[in-house]
């Protein structure tokens, strides 16, 4: 039996409870965040993504009812661009442009025309990058033409012909006519030499033999 000793030590041992008053007045904790339930199927879960599959070129809005013919697309098929090594961008642009300049249309700009049709002209490697670029980063003519040589004219390819411009020599049993001819060619071969007018001149006369450069004066 508890005698009364032991009952009166025990609740005198107890501590008293506390209750701490409830304040309106202080905000809650936020509450830990629960991830959404993914509600999808399994199927549709698997399915492959259909974003970011915009072409890259952005085709300008043609107030116009107009539409690429097959005779056109063909046009600029008979000579693609394919990127092999020995490919000279510079030359499949000029060929495009002069194709290209052939066609007209009411309302219609002809740089859109050419917006539309240059995909058709490459094909390989070249089809595979334009396709690799991201999409609607090409916005105008000039846009595409720039990543086009910058993709397919290294340069280093650039920094050798520009040194070949710089260092051009008449040879000894060249005449005049054949060495402005070769000299020539080497401008054409990279039209972004960035050589001014002047510079072009008096690399080339200080390149003739000294008979050459009398007839000149």
């Amino acid at each position: 039996m508890r005698t009364r000793s032991q009952t009166r030590n025990r609740q005198q041992q107890a501590p008293p409870a506390i209750v701490e008053p409830f304040n309106l007045e202080e905000p809650f904790d936020n509450p830990p965040l629960v991830p959404m339930t993914d509600n999808r199927t399994m199927a549709e879960l698997l399915q492959a993504p259909t974003e970011g599959y915009e072409d890259a070129i952005v085709i300008p809005k043609i107030n116009a009812n107009f539409e690429l013919k097959h005779g056109l697309i063909n046009l600029v098929q008979n000579k693609q661009f394919f990127g092999h090594d020995k490919e000279d961008p510079h030359a499949h642009i000029c060929y495009f442009n002069k194709i290209t300049s052939t066609m007209r249309f009411p309302d219609v700009p002809s740089t859109s025309i050419k917006l539309m049709l240059f995909p058709f002209s490459l094909e390989g490697s070249a089809r595979i990058w334009l396709e690799k670029e991201h999409p609607r980063s090409i916005l105008t003519w000039d846009d595409l033409v720039s990543k086009f040589i910058n993709q397919f004219f290294h340069p280093s390819k650039t920094t050798n012909l520009r040194n070949e411009i710089t260092r051009f020599q008449q040879r000894f049993d060249e005449s005049f006519y054949e060495a402005c001819d070769r000299f020539n060619d080497l401008l054409r071969a990279c039209p972004h030499h960035r050589f001014s007018e002047l510079h072009q001149l008096d690399t080339f006369y200080n390149a003739l033999n000294a008979n050459d450069q009398d007839s000149l004066e």
